[in-house]
């Protein structure tokens, strides 16, 4: 079993929550606002994600049709460690040991970071993924829905322009729009054309770097370590 079951785009029915809980799985689940937090934790979650609008990938909002505050990740986590007394994860535009640190600072228990490992060796991304995030192409994201039928961070491509072509028919629900956008990237791909993937990256790719996962690790380490005695040298 795993250890950890961590929720996206809301929460499953209790009796799914009490099975886990049952069976000894630690349960986390992204928040974008202080209501959703709040629902976590009347569910029984035993941390919250506190995903920030820079985030790259799904945007876990619960209900697409209510209104998204757009918190930024900082201000989220400050929200969140103030409101509630669970621990809450800082996730959004993290990509180095000062981004752990500030979240730290802010409250937060710990970073989750994604686009941060996403150019690592490990990953399975094609040739394409890995240059565009590796190369200038990386300083502009988007939100788009286009790809999977959810809103999604992804880095500009041929796929998000052709979701912001003002012809563009109405996109269906998700996940059927994910299984077309693959078949698309499949089709482009065979054609040579490889501007038709879901290169989810959050606001800070442009400092994504190419490693070995256990060497990023060790460096995030490093990094956090001197970043907080920054800050306490500042502070005495």
């Amino acid at each position: 079993k795993p250890a950890v079951v961590s929720f996206h785009f809301g929460l499953p029915p209790d009796a799914v929550i009490a099975q886990l809980k049952h069976a000894g799985i630690r349960l986390l689940a992204s928040a974008t606002n202080l209501d959703e937090a709040a629902a976590a934790v009347e569910a029984g979650v035993d941390a919250i994600v506190a995903q920030g609008i820079e985030a790259g990938g799904h945007r876990g909002i619960f209900d697409t049709t209510s209104r998204d505050e757009r918190l930024g990740t900082f201000a989220l986590t400050r929200l969140l460690a103030s409101e509630f007394d669970l621990p809450v994860i800082a996730a959004g535009g993290i990509m180095d040991g000062a981004g752990i640190a500030a979240a730290l600072a802010l409250g937060a228990q710990a970073a989750q970071m994604g686009t941060a490992f996403v150019a690592c060796p490990e990953t399975s991304i094609d040739d394409a993924y890995r240059s565009a995030l590796l190369s200038d192409a990386a300083r502009s994201t988007t939100f788009t829905s286009a790809i999977s039928g959810r809103l999604a961070r992804s880095i500009v491509n041929r796929f998000t322009a052709l979701g912001e072509d003002p012809q563009a028919p109405q996109t269906p629900s998700y996940p059927i729009t994910y299984d077309a956008g693959k078949a698309l990237n499949a089709a482009a791909k065979a054609k040579g054309e490889f501007g038709y993937g879901a290169q989810w990256a959050g606001q800070a790719a442009p400092l994504a770097r190419s490693m070995p996962a256990g060497e990023l690790i060790a460096q995030l380490e490093r990094e956090t370590r001197e970043s907080i005695e920054r800050l306490q040298s500042v502070w005495n």
